[in-house]
């Protein structure tokens, strides 16, 4: 499946130091149908979890944004 980053997630990203490998990572390991889905991961050498929004159509991941949850809220 073709992941594409928005230039909003990428900018996200380098925000917050979450390298784009870990969330294509994520993304592998995750069964999403067709739609918009919102995943909230705990990571290994982050401190809080990862928020991330993505929206599926057919072969094509289209990462909305992702940040890391200040507030330490799990799913």
């Amino acid at each position: 499946m073709d992941i594409h980053f928005s230039r909003h997630a990428r900018r996200r990203a380098k925000l917050y130091n979450i390298p784009e490998s870990t969330i294509r990572t994520i993304l592998a390991g995750s069964d999403l149908g067709v739609g918009n889905h919102e995943l909230i991961r705990e990571v290994a050498g982050f401190k809080y979890p990862i928020r991330i929004v993505v929206s599926v159509e057919d072969d094509k991941m289209n990462v909305i944004t992702n940040y890391s949850l200040k507030r330490g809220r799990t799913p």
